[in-house]
């Protein structure tokens, strides 16, 4: 429904207004650590995980690509050589704390005149219909209150033949696996966010967020509901990774 009452913290059943609040006091924790995080608590396999997403985004030179909910921007960074000189990446985030991270680190990196970078809710795009070619969300899909809604937004802004691609954690399929990973989670994880980042809390709500999120197929069908067509999962690491694709025709 469009306007829910409430929604899901973590585990915690909050007020669907709340939440957003809630999601920033997380990121404005952890950004000044996030990247480092991110290298230890998957021995570094999310880079391979984002390269893999980005393979699959078939972007050519002189696109446009928004990266939504880019945060740190390292998809963009992969994306940047891919539009060229006359193609535009736009890194989006709705937290400030985490794109003027991802900023500082694209300049550090020499990225300039095709990258632009805009606070914007992924619900409410500020976008007219059809402005890009490819749309991207690294990990950023679970943390959005009607994830509905923005997959809607998301469809819309797509130009005709534009792909969006969902980079998220999601549910494990390998035999055997989710034992193990309930218990890496829910010990290792938020111990390791005390220790690096001094906030075991927000690695506490990671593990939880990615249990309440959509399993695969429910996101498959929630993005044909949203409008998309030809949509694909690719399962990485067992499923505790997924990459959804789909197209707007």
């Amino acid at each position: 429904m469009d306007h829910p009452e409430t929604t899901h913290f973590g585990y915690q059943t909050v007020n669907a207004t709340e939440k957003a609040r809630k999601v920033a006091g997380v990121f404005d924790s952890v950004a000044d650590k996030y990247d480092l995080m991110n290298d230890l608590m998957s021995f570094g396999v999310h880079r391979l995980w984002k390269r893999f997403a980005v393979s699959l985004s078939g972007v050519r030179p002189g696109e446009r690509v928004l990266d939504l909910a880019g945060g740190t921007g390292d998809l963009s960074a992969r994306l940047l050589p891919l539009v060229g000189p006359k193609g535009l990446v736009v890194l989006s985030d709705i937290n400030a704390r985490m794109l003027s991270e991802g900023c500082r680190r694209l300049t550090d990196q020499g990225a300039v005149g095709n990258i632009a970078y805009v606070q914007i809710d992924a619900e409410q795009l500020p976008f007219p219909d059809s402005t890009f070619d490819c749309m991207t969300i690294g990990f950023g899909l679970r943390n959005v209150t009607r994830k509905e809604r923005a997959l809607a937004d998301m469809y819309r802004v797509l130009k005709p033949g534009g792909r969006a691609i969902i980079l998220e954690f999601s549910h494990p399929i390998a035999p055997g696996l989710k034992s193990a990973y309930d218990l890496y989670s829910f010990t290792v994880l938020p111990t390791l966010g005390q220790w690096v980042a001094g906030d075991a809390a927000s690695y506490r709500y990671l593990a939880e967020s990615i249990r309440m999120h959509p399993n695969q197929q429910t996101l498959l069908q929630m993005m044909e509901v949203a409008g998309f067509e030809r949509c694909q999962c690719f399962n990485l690491t067992g499923g505790i990774v997924a990459v959804h694709r789909g197209y707007k025709f």
